[in-house]
């Protein structure tokens, strides 16, 4: 029994012992090959130079040149409404008439007595040339005239005030009031807008003043007409700056032909800026920023030749525009940098390029999904 006893334990310590030797064997290979990190898939971009004309941006709102709510000076019944809500008018076109029954009766009673008191004024005119009448009867007769005349003319300024014109050619709204309804003093009745041309308001900084001139080019993008942009000139620059936000008021005025633009859009407005500056550019995605600097990885090839490798370098950025961003130090034209994938890399770090699936950076990026 005691001889099984030993011999059991005898195998035991020579499998543990062949298991132990195989383990050691494993790790002396493990650490004969040194471990090599796998390449990082990255996108890349060429650094570039560029001529980017200056400009300031802003957001502004679009107005009429002439816009109004028409309303009624006075209270009436509508007895003629002679426009279609969305129509075209010109200057002068009747657009809605009031019951004027009284006033037309009072006119015609205002007209007979004004012809009476013609007829009796030009008498005394005759009579006092041979001293018929006196002075006094001559001038009561011209009084009476000019007073019958000014009666005349008030009932038909009421008349006239319950015709109501376009003021101005443009374009009509949607009708607010309808026929046979009493309308107070100052109820709106429809809008009429000046669509040709239009103004495009904004406001900028109080440092960009001294930039400011008027006829510089303004041009102008908005949501609704994603792939179009409108241009116009700056024409109003206001002499005074708000006092809260410390910014000036400026006005650009588009022709506007199609009447695509219309008051109350939204816009986003560049202002150009006459003169044009070379820079060097990157899609803004390949710089990593942080507290102690702006950096990118250039992607150059490793000192074994064993591929390419990403080397941080530290950048001076300047201004943005759109997609990219301009270099004014660190970089030379056609550095290769990265522009996806940065944020996994360390320096000396092993990549490989995939641009296959990287969006393509524009000065006017206009997102499918914005």
């Amino acid at each position: 029994m005691k001889v099984k006893i030993v011999i059991a334990i005898g195998v035991v310590v020579v499998i543990v012992g062949a298991l132990a030797g195989i383990k050691i064997l494993q790790f002396k290979k493990l650490t004969a090959t040194p471990y090599t990190q796998p390449p990082e898939t990255i996108s890349s971009a060429v650094a570039h130079p560029e001529k980017w004309q200056d400009s300031f941006s802003a957001v502004g709102s679009i107005t009429a040149v002439q816009g109004v709510t028409l309303t009624p000076e006075i209270a009436g019944t509508v007895s003629e409404i002679d426009f279609e809500s969305g129509a075209v008018v010109n200057k002068g076109d009747l657009l809605v008439k009031f019951d004027t029954g009284t006033e037309e009766a009072q006119l015609k009673a205002a007209n007979a007595q004004l012809e009476w008191a013609k007829v009796s004024a030009e008498r005394a005119r005759k009579l006092r040339t041979d001293s018929t009448v006196s002075q006094s009867e001559l001038d009561q007769a011209e009084a009476t005239y000019q007073q019958a005349k000014a009666n005349a003319d008030a009932i038909q300024a009421v008349i006239d005030k319950k015709t109501i014109r376009a003021p101005f050619s443009g374009k009509l709204g949607i009708r607010q009031i309808n026929l046979g309804e009493y309308v107070d003093a100052g109820k709106p009745i429809v809008s009429l807008q000046s669509l040709t041309p239009v103004y495009a308001d904004f406001s900028l900084p109080q440092q960009d003043l001294s930039q400011i001139k008027t006829g510089m080019t303004v041009r102008i993008s908005m949501d609704a007409y994603t792939n179009k942009t409108f241009e116009g000139k700056l024409t109003a620059v206001n002499p005074d700056l708000d006092s809260s936000t410390r910014s000036i008021r400026l006005q650009a005025t588009l022709d506007n032909p199609d009447h695509l633009l219309r008051p109350g859009m939204f816009a986003r407005v560049e202002l150009v800026l006459p003169n044009v500056e070379k820079v060097l550019v990157i899609p803004a995605t390949a710089i990593l920023s942080a507290p102690y600097g702006d950096s990118v990885y250039l992607i150059e090839q490793s000192t074994n030749g064993s591929g390419m490798v990403a080397k941080q370098q530290f950048v001076r950025v300047g201004r943005a525009r759109g997609d990219f961003v301009a270099v004014d130090s660190g970089l030379k034209d056609g550095d290769h940098v990265v522009s996806a994938g940065l944020f996994k890399l360390r320096n000396q770090a092993p990549v490989v390029e995939n641009n296959a699936i990287a969006p393509k950076p524009s000065e006017k990026p206009k997102p499918s999904d914005s």
